[in-house]
């Protein structure tokens, strides 16, 4: 019974061991097919580093503000008996904007106007009496002190029918109208908003650290979501003297034109200081960058000459590289690249190390520093 165990088992072991040889030979057969086989080659677009100049710029972002700008207010209680003003017009400086009732205040001139009139005679009279030495010099000098008390009142109605004839102060563009024909407004009520568009001011800040790059006079260039794929440049016209001591930073003012009137007060703008030093730097289309947590990289061409057969072909090898600023469809390289390295530009999410590829950039895209896109 025990030998019946004993060849039981040994026969086990050589059949489990026969199968573990087998399995051994078709993995070892696998790894030598495996290291035999070559992957055909991928089909890339590349292109050569190159240097390029690039502006140097100081960047922010700002706020635009109206040269002159203002919510027209009524100064004094009345009744609005006429508008004389369309929403969104352009007005002149002194052009009729709102009439308020002045009917008291010019029936209170009337009288005024023959108290003067009383207080003039009675002057002239007095004044006749005194080059004779008929009256004494202080009557003459009370009757010309209610003659000009009877004037300043006159200019007081005058001044208080004025202010209720509400009048453009600048020219500029009018907005929304706020109030209605027959409202009683009170003092500083809001009436509409007039705005001067062109020229038109962009005010950011910037560290205190970049101020030394900063002058009066450079060129300012404006970019906005408001208008897509377009840029208005400006001039610096104002720094401010005293350095934000809560946020250590220092406001500047450009001046842009607007003639197409498309920038508004209060837009969000970016904004680019041009400074007149340019920067030397190696650049390289963005899409050529494989990105990672651990290192940004790209995939360097290399000629490559096949040791069978002996044909030349070209592999790539994975680069890492330090980046810097971005700028359009460009990507400057701070480290990791030289002038004279071919690399590839769309695809590089495909490739591997050692891979051979072949380089076809018929179908390249073109790389702008200043793209537009067609549905922008």
């Amino acid at each position: 019974m025990k030998k019946k165990i004993f060849f039981a088992i040994l026969g086990l072991v050589l059949l489990a061991g026969g199968i573990s040889g087998i399995k051994a030979l078709q993995i070892k057969k696998m790894i030598d097919q495996g290291k035999a086989m070559t992957f055909p080659p991928e089909i890339v677009t590349a292109t050569g580093v190159q240097k390029s100049s690039w502006e140097s710029t100081v960047n922010s972002v700002g706020s635009l503000t109206a040269v002159q700008g203002v919510t027209m207010a009524a100064e004094l209680a009345g009744k609005v008996v006429r508008i004389a003003f369309e929403p969104g017009a352009k007005v002149h400086a002194g052009d009729l904007l709102v009439k308020q009732d002045s009917t008291t205040e010019e029936a209170q001139l009337r009288s005024a106007e023959a108290q003067i009139a009383l207080a003039q005679n009675n002057y002239n009279r007095i004044e006749q009496l005194l080059t004779r030495g008929a009256i004494s010099r202080s009557d003459f000098d009370n009757a010309d002190a209610q003659l000009k008390a009877n004037k300043a009142q006159a200019d007081a109605i005058r001044t208080a029918i004025a202010k209720k004839n509400i009048l453009s102060p600048f020219t500029g563009q009018l907005g929304i109208r706020l109030i209605n024909l027959g409202e009683i407004l009170k003092e500083g009520t809001p009436i509409v908003s007039l705005q001067t568009l062109n020229p038109i001011f962009a005010n950011f800040q910037i560290p205190q650290h970049q101020l030394a790059q900063i002058k009066m006079g450079y060129v300012v260039r404006i970019t906005s979501d408001a208008l897509p794929g377009e840029a208005i440049n400006g001039k610096i016209t104002a720094i401010n003297p005293q350095v934000d001591s809560a946020t250590r930073n220092i406001g500047i003012q450009a001046t842009l034109e607007n003639t197409d009137e498309h920038l508004r007060p209060g837009m969000f703008v970016d904004v680019r200081v041009i400074l007149p030093a340019q920067n030397e730097v190696l650049a390289i289309p963005a899409t050529s960058v494989l990105y990672a947590p651990y290192s940004d990289s790209v995939f360097v061409v290399d000629n490559k000459t096949d040791e069978k057969s002996g044909q030349e072909g070209k592999v790539v090898h994975q680069q890492f590289v330090r980046l810097g600023e971005k700028r359009g469809d460009f990507i400057s390289v701070i480290s990791g690249l030289k002038e004279s390295d071919t690399i590839v530009t769309t695809g590089v999410f495909k490739l591997r190390n050692g891979q051979a590829v072949v380089v076809d950039n018929k179908l390249a895209p073109e790389f702008k520093l200043t793209p537009k896109p067609e549905d922008s």
